[in-house]
């Protein structure tokens, strides 16, 4: 769980942070100290040897003063990497896994993706407080948010509708506000999951075209909703759903229709729950021919 994996980060970021602080402005200068006292201490050692003899001596002794315990100078050296890598992901880019195939085709199980952080807003690591409100999610975007029946689980979906808006998923068919958002056949697609093949068709939401998984001769399931916030906001009928969206939330759908565990299902997810958008497979081991962005 990445939350889990921010707090190991920011606790060892903090213990080797004040071990090298420590380091700098304490115990390096007394070490220092003791060298210098352990070489003035091997006067009667070095008496009557060479020049060079008695350099070495005095050099080994205050190597050996000076030399500092193993745990200060694994902290010391892992600081700055820990440092480095904090930051990164913590205000610029963060990897994660996808790990199934409700964001087919776009996303499949197996891809490495990088994750924007600050596209929407600077938060505080580990406790995720937005301090600075940079933009906001836009229809078509891919999110990565903590999945709000478990705060400890990142999911992945793509944002159908804004606050305010009123989104209808019926007899398969989107409309947002009244409109319905068009969709174009665009072949079949082999879906690993279901060992199928299910239609693929072109999806137009706001300024992004993307692609979706489609099949609309199975039935639509709606048996498993949650008591969710907000659960007044929607209205489930055999057909399908209508929601509006409360002020500071987001309608998320996977872009694998018949095969995603969605809002449709367990509701909105509130925008302190928004890790960052999702926007480039830097690998996946099974097909390397994938690397690249994404809509």
């Amino acid at each position: 769980m990445s939350w889990d994996f921010a707090l190991i980060l920011f606790v060892l970021l903090v213990v080797t942070g004040v071990v090298w602080c420590l380091d700098f402005f304490w115990l390096r200068a007394r070490r220092r100290a003791q060298g210098v006292a352990a070489m003035a201490a091997t006067g009667p050692a070095i008496a009557g040897l060479g020049e060079a003899d008695a350099a070495r001596i005095r050099q080994e002794a205050y190597d050996k003063a000076n030399k500092a315990p193993w745990w200060v100078e694994y902290c010391v050296s892992f600081f700055p990497v820990i440092l480095f890598v904090f930051m990164l992901r913590s205000f610029v880019v963060e990897p994660f896994r996808i790990p199934s195939g409700s964001m087919l085709p776009t996303l499949q199980n197996g891809d490495l993706i990088l994750v924007n952080k600050y596209q929407y807003g600077i938060r505080l690591p580990v406790i995720d407080k937005k301090i600075i409100d940079i933009g906001t999610p836009r229809r078509g975007d891919v999110l990565v948010f903590r999945y709000p029946v478990d705060p400890g689980v990142d999911y992945i979906k793509r944002v159908v509708g804004l606050p305010g808006d009123v989104v209808q998923y019926q007899n398969k068919v989107l409309s947002i506000n009244g409109q319905e958002v068009a969709h174009v056949r665009d072949g079949d697609f082999f879906e690993p999951d279901r060992s199928s093949y299910v239609g693929r068709y072109t999806e137009q939401l706001g300024d992004v075209s993307h692609r979706i998984l489609l099949n609309k001769q199975a039935p639509q399931d709606f048996m498993a909703i949650s008591d969710y916030p907000f659960r007044k906001n929607c209205e489930y009928m055999p057909s399908g759903v209508r929601c509006t969206v409360p002020e500071g939330h987001y309608f998320m759908m996977g872009d694998n229709r018949d095969n995603s565990l969605d809002s449709r299902y367990w509701g909105f997810v509130p925008d302190e729950n928004i890790v960052g958008r999702a926007f480039f497979i830097w690998m996946n081991f099974s097909e390397p021919s994938r690397i690249g962005g994404f809509h």
